[in-house]
Parts: structure tokens; C-alpha cells; sequence
């Protein structure tokens, strides 16, 4: 199965777009996640939504919105809560996860291969096949 992260954005106005996605397909929602770590000195969160994969079980999207969000323990803010608010709503928890942040790699490709290692090792996504 292919498992791919599909970037919205850093979470400015992308923010909206992934809660009207876990709005538009709650029945396709495996799993809400969280990712914390410090960019340039500054505490950010990327929120992602872990999907279902495809009923021919060949394509599992994962959709990001990558560290534009401040972190909400060190500085609560209204996106994070919008995101917390329609995972909520559809009897689903925001799993956590502290990790390097996407500059300490030289390409985007590298990080979210990263993820995926984080994702498969605490059985969030299933393992290569």
C-alpha cells in the first residue's frame, strides 16, 4: 500500500481546508495527529489527517498542514482548537507526537519519509507490504 503525505499549506488559511475534509469524510478518518517541534526558535505545530486507505487498499492519504500553527501548549490559538473541535466531533483524540522539525533535512522528501518511520513504529499506518 502507498502511503503519502499530501501537503495543504503551513497551516495559515490551509488550516480550514483540512477541518472541511475530516468535515466532508468522517467515516474515512483513521487517525488525527499532532506534531510538535521548535522552528527558528519558535514552538510550531503540524496537524495532520491519517485517512482510511482506498477500498483496493492500495492508497492511504495522509493530509499536513506543516508547521505554521504555533504549538497550543506553549500558545493556545483558535486553528488548533478548530482542528481539535471537528476531531472532537466525530468521537475521535489528537494523538500527540514531539519530532526534528522539516528544515533539519535537506529535502521535504526526507521529512515525511521521517513521519512515516514515526507513523509505522507506533502502529499508526500499517508497514511496508
Amino acid at each position: 500500500m502507498i502511503q503519502k503525505f499530501i501537503e495543504l499549506g503551513e497551516g495559515y488559511a490551509d488550516i480550514y481546508e483540512l477541518v472541511e475534509l475530516g468535515r466532508l469524510m468522517p467515516d474515512r478518518i483513521q487517525h488525527a495527529i499532532a506534531f510538535f517541534s521548535e522552528k527558528s526558535n519558535r514552538p510550531a505545530a503540524s496537524l495532520a489527517l491519517i485517512m482510511k486507505p482506498t477500498p483496493e487498499q492500495k492508497f492511504q492519504p495522509i493530509y499536513l498542514c506543516r508547521e505554521g500553527i504555533p504549538n497550543p501548549h506553549e500558545q493556545p490559538n483558535k486553528r488548533y482548537e478548530m482542528f481539535k473541535d471537528m476531531v472532537e466531533s466525530h468521537q475521535k483524540q489528537i494523538s500527540e507526537f514531539t519530532v526534528k522539525p522539516s528544515n533539519v533535512f535537506p529535502e521535504t522528501d526526507l521529512y515525511y519519509q521521517y513521519l512515516i518511520g514515526i507513523l509505522r513504529t507506533n502502529k499508526f499506518i500499517a508497514p511496508l507490504s
